[in-house]
Order: structure tokens, then C-alpha cells, then sequence
């Protein structure tokens, strides 16, 4: 959520960022936050001036009582009620516009850094690296959904049966390749300083809203109503929410979690053929990294962390790409982010892997997640998180670019995780 005073100083820049997003309405919105502060500034001093009349009345009551003069301070006892129905009045009309206030932020999505470019779709994101060579598969090559049904590693059908479609059943050596992946991936992550934390699967309203799913993904969230708890649409909802209302120390900095969690996407209005199999489901495991970072030290955090994921991509040995968002694909909480994408060869199609982003002071706003620096004030940390990484479209990227006519070759770091080389 950005800072009302950051919108009023910067009024010109928050409007040519929402301009990148193709935010509709962002003159209007803007307008009315400020209009809107202004009459809380308004309140406040009305409140603040009243309250100080009564303090002040209050004594000289007392005073009035203790020098006998009980008629002169009972006349003034009723203009101190007065002031109290005024002061309690001003109180709930102070409420109601905080309420107000906040509900038109949290309308309004983070400022894009100056390196997005602008752009209405993902067909505008900017490619800024690629690797690996493309393998050029046997004749009758299969896609990955062909290649479980055949060696019964993944049954969709038996999923759809238990629960519905989108939760994938893992079998034999397609649940042992799960989990040498998450085993892996947290590996990695821990050896490049990031420490591991087991979440809740589930969060409450506050957390949701602290990282920014609440209002704007409200829909794609499951929701237990009668608990009004959500399940994690990734890891960085739990994980994130550790800091909330949380003050640190600079030399705090950097804070790097790790989590491995089952996600849970309602994912509605989506269909199609591209996102059958793996492509797109409801229920998937994800491992993802998560730093908070001092304000001078996030880019270069963010950085690093592209520079992570690369190196994994690597050892896997799946030719990949980088891409920068544009303003119209960027989530609603990040000001600059990189998707990496893995290229499925049967599929002749490429698939997002990762997503690594630098939310800057947007969620620890909402968070409350500050730190006090050498000056001894109080200012919002910086908040970044990655997919290192999502199973199911690295899951389905191995079994179709490493397929052969004899079976399916496990990628060489994996096997030590997994104990085999081959699904055949």
C-alpha cells in the first residue's frame, strides 16, 4: 500500500507509474485520496482542539468545586458534556474516514520501477536473457500428461475422481521426483544462506491484506468462512507475515527465508488446452525464497536472487528465459519483476517457472514492517520474494525435454535425491 504523504509529494511520478499499469480512473482516485486525507487532517484538529477545550474545562471545574463556586462549575459541567458528545461524535466521524481512506489505497496498485516497460499484456514483457539449447525430441514425442499416463507416475483422472480437476495424484517414481525436487530446491536455498521455516498452510484476514492478496485476489483465494481463514496461495503470504508489526535494527539486514508449502489457486475462468496436465492447477507444491532488505539493498538483493534461480535452471540443465514484466502483466503488489520460463519442447510452448519481484515499501507498509536506522527513525524495510521454485511446470518441462524412445532420463542433479536415472 503506498504512503499517503509519498502520493501527495509525489503526485506526478505515482501518476506516470499507474499510466505503466494502464491503471483506469488513476487522476480521479488520486484526487479523492488526497481530498480524502485532508478532511481526516481536518477532523483530527477539530478533534484534537476539542479535546484540549475539555481537558482544559475539566481543571476548572475542579478548581471551581474546590472554591465553593458549585453553580458556576455545574453551568460549566454542561458545556464539558457538550464538548464530550462533540469529541465522541468527531471520534466515530474520524473512524469512518480512516475506513475510507484506506479502502480507496488499498484500491491503489505499488508505483512500477523505472525499468518496466509499458505494455498491455504478457505479449509486451521484455526478454533479458536466454539459455540452453533446445533439444529436438524423437519421432512421437509426447507431452508431459501423455508421458504420466504412460508410465503412471502422475494420474489425473484419479485426482478429478477424489477431488476435481486441477489436484494431480503423484504415484511410485513420479511422487519420489516431487520430492527430490522440493528436497533439492530447499537445498539450494539453504546453502545460499537462506534459512528454512516450516508455515501454516492456512493464514487469517490481517495476513492476507499484510502481502497484499486481499482485496485484489479475493476471488482466487479458497476461503474457510466460518473461520475466515484463507489457504496460502504461495508461501510468501506466511512467511512475509513472520515481520509483521515487527520493528528491526539495520544490522537485522538481510533477513532470507526459505519455505517449502502445498498452494492452493481457485484459478477461475481458467481453461483450455494450455492448461491441461501440469500447466495450471488448483493444488501444487512450490518452494520460495523470501528477503527483507534494507531500502539501499534491495535491487541488489533482487539481483542476486534472479542470479539464484539462474543457477539452478542451470544444474537442471532446461533451457530457460528471463523475462521483465511489462506494466500491464506486473502484479499488483511489485514494482519490478522477472519471470524466468522454462521451454517445453512437446508443448512447443514456453511455461513460467518463477516469478521474482521487489515489492519495495508496498507490503511492509501494509505490514507495519519497519527498522530503525542509524538516525534512530523509524522507516519501512523492503520486501522481495521468488518462486525457487514451482513443481509442476519444472515437472513437466523434465519429463519432456529429457524424454527418449527408451524412458525418461533424470536430470544428473537430481538423481542423488531421487535414486533413480531413468522412468521407464
Amino acid at each position: 500500500m503506498l504512503q499517503v504523504s509519498f502520493i501527495k509529494e509525489n503526485k506526478k511520478e505515482v501518476l506516470r507509474g499507474l499510466a505503466v499499469r494502464n491503471f483506469a480512473d488513476a487522476e480521479k482516485i488520486i484526487t479523492t485520496i488526497i481530498a480524502t486525507d485532508e478532511t481526516r487532517k481536518a477532523i483530527q484538529t477539530e478533534l484534537d482542539n476539542t479535546l484540549a477545550e475539555a481537558n482544559k474545562l475539566a481543571k476548572e471545574i475542579g478548581g471551581l468545586f474546590k472554591s465553593g463556586k458549585a453553580a458556576e462549575a455545574t453551568i460549566l459541567k454542561e458545556k464539558s458534556g457538550t464538548l464530550k458528545t462533540l469529541s465522541n461524535d468527531l471520534k466515530d466521524k474520524l473512524a469512518e474516514t480512516n475506513s475510507a481512506l484506506n479502502e480507496l489505497l488499498y484500491q491503489v496498485p505499488n508505483i512500477p520501477n523505472i525499468l518496466v516497460p509499458s505494455g498491455d499484456s504478457e505479449d509486451d514483457n521484455e526478454t533479458t536473457f536466454q539459455e540452453g539449447e533446445i533439444p529436438k525430441l524423437h519421432e512421437g514425442a509426447l507431452p508431459h500428461w501423455e508421458l504420466a499416463k504412460k508410465y503412471d507416475i502422475i494420474d489425473f483422472e484419479l485426482g478429478n475422481k477424489i477431488t476435481g480437476a486441477g489436484f494431480p495424484v503423484y504415484k511410485g517414481k513420479g511422487a519420489r521426483l516431487q520430492r527430490a525436487l522440493i528436497n533439492y530446491f530447499l537445498d539450494k536455498n539453504t546453502s545460499a544462506g537462506y534459512h528454512e521455516v516450516q508455515v501454516p498452510h492456512f493464514v487469517n484476514e490481517a495476513s492476507a491484506y499484510g502481502t497484499g492478496q486481499l482485496p485484489d485476489k479475493e476471488g482466487q483465494m479458497y476461503h474457510d468462512a466460518k473461520d475466515n481463514l484463507y489457504l496460502i496461495p504461495t508461501a510468501e503470504v506466511p512467511v512475509t507475515n513472520i515481520f509483521r508489526n515487527v520493528i528491526l535494527k539495520e544490522e537485522d539486514f538481510p533477513i532470507c527465508k526459505t519455505a517449502y508449502t502445498p498452494c492452493f489457486r481457485r484459478e477461475a475462468g481458467s481453461y483450455g488446452a494450455h492448461v491441461r496436465g501440469l500447466n495450471r492447477l488448483h493444488q501444487f507444491d512450490k518452494v520460495e525464497i523470501v528477503r527483507i532488505e534494507h531500502p539501499d539493498k534491495s535491487y541488489e538483493a533482487l539481483d542476486d536472487m534472479v542470479d539464484h534461480v539462474t543457477e539452478i535452471l542451470r544444474e537442471l540443465k532446461l533451457p530457460f528465459r528471463i523475462l521483465r514484466l511489462c506494466g500491464g502483466d506486473i502484479g499488483f503488489t511489485s514494482a519490478l519483476t522477472y519471470d524466468f520460463e522454462v521451454f517445453s519442447t512437446a508443448q512447443d510452448r514456453w511455461l513460467e517457472i518463477s516469478s521474482v519481484s521487489n515489492f519495495e515499501t508496498f507490503q511492509a507498509n501494509r505490514l507495519k514492517l519497519r527498522y530503525k536506522n542509524s538516525d534512530g527513525k523509524t522507516v519501512l524495510a523492503h520486501t522481495l520474494n521468488g518462486s525457487s521454485l514451482a513443481l509442476p511446470r519444472v515437472l513437466a518441462g523434465i519429463l519432456e525435454n529429457y524424454q527418449t524412445p527408451k524412458g525418461i532420463k533424470i536430470p544428473d542433479v537430481l538423481v542423488p535425491y531421487c535414486g533413480f536415472s531413468w522412468i521407464d
